[in-house]
């Protein structure tokens, strides 16, 4: 799969393009609508994340001149907080989805994993990991069979684990990646929602699955061994 971030903020976009990787898509960056504009035809594009914020976008219209270039284009609007009819102008223009500012970085994932499983094209959804199971399109959550019902945050922070299992992540990486903030902005935030975690994954589990690593931050799984 490969997808266009078209994103004006350069330090999101490199996040976006970091993530997207790890995800094994293969990620062109734009940060002009003239830079999306001079593409070809026959660019090799699965799907477009489009900020409506970028410079030389004139609002969701600009979405006609992207399917004139690439008919049946899904894309994915990007924006700071817009009004209802604003959002649902881009819709109706053609976007496949809008996704409103800030957002968890797992969440645009599993949109786009969305997308493109409505469009037909073949993207593994679901986590399996021991006795738990992660549907990434429906956030459904469940361990043993049980179901489990999370928060957005609570089900970006799971996903976030689940995607480094068997490593430990720091308390910077998942402010940065689950808040979309800097890591400067940290709080005892990810603390908090690791417990609402807890209480909801291992709770009553013979064998707990999230791990506290004194020092650096949290992990899901044992460690990972040599091969």
């Amino acid at each position: 799969m490969r997808l266009l971030v078209a994103e004006a903020d350069a330090s999101l976009a490199e996040l976006l393009q970091s993530r997207f990787q790890q995800e094994h898509f293969a990620v062109q960056v734009a940060s002009t609508g003239y830079q999306i504009s001079e593409l070809s035809e026959k660019s090799p594009i699965d799907l477009i994340i489009l900020d409506l914020n970028l410079p030389g976008i004139p609002g969701p219209e600009f979405l006609h001149t992207i399917h004139r270039r690439w008919p049946e284009m899904p894309v994915i609007l990007v924006s700071q907080a817009t009004p209802m009819e604003e959002r649902v102008r881009g819709l109706n223009a053609g976007a496949d989805d809008f996704v409103i500012k800030p957002f968890a970085v797992a969440e645009l994932v599993a949109r786009v994993h969305a997308v493109l499983r409505r469009r037909n094209r073949p993207v593994s959804d679901t986590f399996h990991f021991e006795d738990l199971e992660v549907n990434r399109v429906s956030h459904k959550v469940s361990r043993n069979g049980q179901a489990i019902e999370l928060s957005p945050k609570e089900y970006a922070l799971l996903e976030y684990l689940l995607r480094h299992s068997g490593r430990p992540v720091s308390r910077n990486s998942i402010i940065e990646e689950v808040w979309c903030m800097h890591s400067d902005c940290i709080t005892n935030v990810v603390d908090v929602y690791i417990n609402y975690l807890r209480k909801k994954i291992d709770a009553g589990a013979e064998r707990p699955l999230i791990r506290t690593i004194r020092g650096v931050g949290y992990q899901i799984g044992e460690n990972h061994l040599p091969q």
